[in-house]
């Protein structure tokens, strides 16, 4: 008897395993997509309009950042998916400033960070544990240390992401 219902535990717990397995299998725990990127605010490399390829590589480097990020906070059987539906990059371009200047993002507060996203957090059996729509801006992000991306173009809209994730799916605090 006892012996059982010790292999019949055992079997549950590996069906268990094996459809939480099957779940990772299909895929990344976080998944990101734009919708319609060639109509967000401003994520040129150039004035006045910018490439394609600039667009394409900003918004490859933001995918991948945030898939990296949001990973970590994503509980193995759950998945994040994330469709981004504007971007403004922190600055702007200045060419009245001269043509020396036409191609460089003037960094200033007059131009913060926003993300226009929607995301659905789910389960393994596709049940939705979170959703919703967020309009992420940072009006004060030149304020802030961002020392782990100094050199990185891309630094305040990824602080601006960080933020938006450690609020949302925060682990609850233990006592």
């Amino acid at each position: 008897m006892k012996t059982t219902r010790i292999l019949l535990l055992l079997a549950v717990a590996l069906a268990g395993a094996w459809r939480l397995a099957a779940f990772d299998k299909n895929g990344p725990r976080v998944e990101v997509n734009y919708l319609e990127p060639e109509k967000f605010t401003d994520v040129r490399d150039s004035y006045p309009e910018g490439t394609d390829a600039g667009r394409e590589a900003t918004l490859a480097e933001l995918r991948k950042y945030l898939v990296g990020r949001a990973d970590k906070l994503v509980p193995a059987g759950q998945k994040l998916r994330i469709t981004i539906t504007d971007v403004d990059l922190a600055g702007d371009f200045e060419p009245w400033l001269g043509p020396r200047w036409a191609d460089v993002r003037i960094v200033k507060d007059l131009y913060p960070p926003a993300i226009s996203l929607a995301f659905q957090l789910v389960d393994e059996r596709g049940q939705v544990l979170k959703s919703g729509k967020r309009e992420l801006r940072d009006l004060a992000f030149l304020m802030k240390l961002t020392m782990g991306f100094r050199d990185d173009p891309l630094r305040h809209e990824k602080a601006l992401l960080d933020d938006w994730l450690s609020l949302e799916f925060r682990e609850p605090k233990a006592g």
